[in-house]
């Protein structure tokens, strides 16, 4: 009975998903969905790179999607969370940097930043929105927890589900991602 009410919750959760445009318009989950398909489709016609950054699973999620787009999707992928990067920005620069300067050094006009976050308040998170806005990437936040979070505010597209813990956010979260990808390949590869 535990299981089969987790999941129902994660459905529930998943169904009741958010998403919404730069000026907080809310779009409905299919509109959204629709619209970052084509923006991804839009990206691997001008040979634009997509980036993705998170920390903990979303790190981890970050460099599967990232590799999914990559291989299988024919688009410049790639995760800012290599080990050695990260320690050496966080040790010389600051922890809050190790996303936002590897994005001011590979980022350009036009790319994409895929952030996900299940707080969507990470400072490192947030400030490589800001740093993808200073140079005109487009921005696509996935986030969870509360829905007054930093991230949701930074974004070009944003997804927003409200699961209150770590791994209803967490899941949802790979669910989006894939779904994104599937329809993506399906439409365009």
């Amino acid at each position: 009975m535990q299981f089969a009410q987790y999941v129902n919750d994660l459905s529930e959760i998943l169904l009741s998903m958010k998403v919404s445009d730069h000026n907080n318009t809310d779009l409905g989950i299919e509109e959204g969905l629709e619209r970052l398909v084509q923006m991804t489709a839009d990206l691997k016609e001008q040979n634009k790179t997509l980036f993705f950054v998170g920390n903990g699973a979303s790190a981890m999620m970050s460099s599967h999607m990232a590799t999914d787009f990559c291989k299988n999707g024919g688009i410049k992928s790639m995760a800012f969370n290599d080990a050695s990067l990260m320690t050496a920005l966080g040790n010389d620069i600051s922890y809050e940097e190790c996303f936002a300067f590897p994005l001011g050094r590979f980022g350009q006009q036009g790319d994409m930043l895929v952030t996900i976050s299940s707080s969507g308040n990470s400072p490192n998170v947030v400030s490589a929105l800001k740093k993808a806005k200073e140079i005109d990437i487009t921005r696509v936040t996935i986030s969870g927890m509360k829905p007054d979070n930093v991230s949701r505010q930074l974004g070009t597209l944003n997804f927003y589900v409200p699961g209150d813990t770590y791994g209803f956010a967490e899941s949802a979260h790979q669910v989006l991602l894939h779904c994104w990808y599937d329809t993506f390949e399906k439409k365009y590869c």
